[in-house]
């Protein structure tokens, strides 16, 4: 957790409480967080990720899909070029127990071609944009920084790769840490947890990247927290979590929730699917629905695939969150 100069905690109490009004100090500018949700929307430059993968390769449909989320009323955008769909290769080098190579199935440079023209693009059309990027590659993460990126958003809260701990710190860039439970290649194994290790595990994991964060010199103002959903919990862990979401606010920095056509959603609706879980296509009202629990809840950011149906939801939430 992060201390003030004085070596008191952030945090006077440690209990839930409602999204505060904040700032959130980005590459070159700052935006206000708790006032309003703001809405993220993504854009995936991906062959394989497990709601749009393919659609969004070429970087001319790429900058046009995310033109679109704009005029839609998207609020931020988050590029990524490397799918963590489960079963995906993810995170430093490293050898498994059967002595495979667990290396990313998507190299630096790689993602760096799919990244670098399509951000580019977007910031030519839209110069006022505000672009986050979805990596853990300290290489991608500077060569998009200095392309004009506002944000660096590490789906391993800093534990999958080397050194992108400290381009964030050099940069002074806006950093979203996200929880992560395990790799990809291991979600759909592991043991399940009852409601309240699982909160332990996402705050304990939260409160490290936090840490590893403060070692390297970022500002907390800097730093948006994300639960994770689906990220190494399953069925119905993410539920258990976005019910509790508001207790990882004793961390001391604002939310962002994940939860768009996630498969947990998908599990959810499965008695109206002849009790198979809903096909991505359709999940976009149940993740309507789990966008303004999220909010209820707390978060300050909800990512999205379908943003006017989002900025419309998140305008009801927050006036029901304002009401308080």
């Amino acid at each position: 957790m992060f201390h003030t100069a004085s070596g008191e905690s952030e945090v006077k109490e440690d209990k839930p409480s409602m999204r505060r009004i904040t700032q959130w100090k980005l590459r070159s500018r700052t935006l206000e967080l708790g006032r309003r949700t703001l809405v993220m929307g993504v854009v995936n430059v991906t062959p394989d990720s497990f709601s749009d993968g393919g659609l969004f390769l070429d970087p001319e449909a790429a900058v046009a899909h995310a033109t679109r989320l704009l005029d839609e009323g998207a609020d931020l955008l988050d590029l990524g070029a490397e799918s963590t769909r489960p079963g995906s290769r993810s995170g430093f080098p490293s050898t498994g127990a059967d002595g495979a190579d667990t290396a990313p199935a998507v190299s630096a440079d790689e993602e760096q071609a799919r990244l670098l023209p399509v951000l580019e693009g977007i910031l030519k059309v839209r110069p006022e944009a505000i672009v986050s990027i979805d990596t853990y590659k300290a290489e991608t993460a500077r060569a998009a920084l200095a392309a004009g990126a506002e944000i660096i958003n590490d789906v391993s809260g800093f534990f999958w790769g080397f050194g992108i701990d400290k381009v964030c710190a050099e940069v002074g860039c806006g950093v979203v840490l996200m929880h992560t439970r395990g790799r990809p290649e291991e979600w759909r194994t592991q043991a399940q947890l009852e409601p309240d290790a699982l909160l332990v595990s996402v705050r304990a994991g939260l409160d490290a990247s936090l840490e590893k964060a403060r070692i390297v010199g970022i500002a907390p103002e800097t730093i948006v927290l994300d639960p994770g959903y689906g990220f190494g919990k399953r069925g119905e862990e993410n539920f258990a979590l976005l019910a509790r979401q508001a207790e990882l606010l004793r961390l001391g920095r604002p939310l962002m929730a994940g939860v768009s056509r996630k498969s947990f959603l998908g599990k959810a609706l499965a008695p109206l699917y002849a009790g198979k879980p809903a096909p991505v296509e359709e999940r976009e009202v149940a993740s309507v629905a789990g966008l303004v629990a999220a909010i209820l809840h707390g978060a300050s950011v909800v990512r999205v695939h379908w943003v006017r149906p989002a900025v419309e939801a998140a305008l009801v939430a927050d006036t029901v969150v304002g009401s308080r």
